[in-house]
C-alpha cells in the first residue's frame, strides 16, 4: 500500500529532478491526475448525491433520448465511428483503455447520442479492472458537463478529428478493429466516405463489414445544444 502523500512527493522529486522537458511533463501530468483522484474523493465524501445525481442541479432538466439500441451499439464497439468503436473493444476485452479514450467514448455517448451519462457510468463500474466510484463518476460528470470543475456543455468532442489527432497513422484502430486493418488515413476515420468500388476493393463494405455511423455527428452536435440549452429557460 503506498500513500497519496508518499507517491506526490516522489513525482514533485521526478519533476526537480528530471533530465529534460519531456521528462518533466510526463511527471507533471502524472502528478496531476493524482490530484485529480483525491479531488473526486472530496467531492464525494463531501456531496455523496453526486452518485446518482447531477453535481449542478439546474441539468437535471436535460431530456436524454437513452435510446437502448444506440446504447447497445456504443457498449459493443459497433457505432460505425473508428476511433469510438476501438476504444469500447478494448475496454471490452481487456478492462481498461487510455484515458483521453474514456473522454472521446464519453462524450459520445452523452454528447452525440444524447444518453444519460449515468448508463455510461455504469457500464465503465462493470468493465474496467481500475474502476473507481469516485473518480469514475468526476470524470463523467465532467464529460457530461454536469459535475464541479466539468467541460462546459457545449464543449463537444468531433469522433473524426479526434481519431485523425490522437491515432493518425491507424495502430490503435486497426489493433481493435480489425475490419478497417486495410485502411488508412481519411479512409481509416471516415470510412463511409469511401465509394462503394473502394469499399469491396478494401474488404469493408458499409453497412456490411463495418456498420454505418448511428448518427451524424453535426447533427448530433446542434442537437444536444439545444437540448442543454432549454435547462436555461
Amino acid at each position: 500500500m503506498v500513500s497519496a502523500r508518499e507517491t506526490a512527493v516522489c513525482a514533485i522529486e521526478a519533476i526537480s529532478n528530471a533530465g529534460g522537458k519531456a521528462s518533466r511533463d510526463n511527471a507533471q501530468v502524472w502528478l496531476d491526475e493524482l490530484i485529480w483522484r483525491d479531488f473526486y474523493l472530496q467531492i464525494l465524501h463531501y456531496f455523496p448525491h453526486v452518485l446518482g445525481n447531477n453535481f449542478r442541479s439546474k441539468y437535471d432538466a436535460v431530456v436524454w433520448r437513452d435510446d437502448k439500441a444506440e446504447f447497445a451499439a456504443w457498449c459493443a464497439g459497433q457505432t460505425g465511428y473508428p476511433i469510438v468503436d476501438a476504444a469500447m473493444r478494448q475496454m471490452n476485452e481487456t478492462g481498461w483503455m487510455h484515458n483521453r479514450a474514456r473522454m472521446i467514448v464519453a462524450s459520445f455517448l452523452v454528447k452525440d447520442l444524447l444518453i444519460d451519462w449515468r448508463w455510461g457510468e455504469k457500464y465503465f463500474m462493470q468493465r474496467l479492472v481500475d474502476g473507481d466510484p469516485a473518480a469514475n463518476n468526476g470524470g463523467w460528470q465532467w464529460s457530461a458537463g454536469t459535475g464541479t470543475d466539468a467541460a462546459p456543455y457545449f464543449r463537444i468532442f468531433n469522433p473524426i478529428s479526434q481519431g485523425k489527432k490522437f491515432d493518425p497513422d491507424g495502430a490503435y484502430i486497426h489493433r481493435w478493429v480489425p475490419e478497417l486493418r486495410n485502411l488508412s488515413g481519411k479512409d481509416l476515420h471516415e470510412p463511409w466516405k469511401m465509394p462503394p468500388m473502394m469499399q469491396r476493393s478494401v474488404g469493408c463494405v458499409i453497412g456490411q463489414d463495418y456498420p454505418a455511423p448511428i448518427v451524424d455527428h453535426k447533427f448530433a452536435r446542434q442537437r444536444t445544444l439545444e437540448a442543454y440549452k432549454a435547462t436555461k429557460g
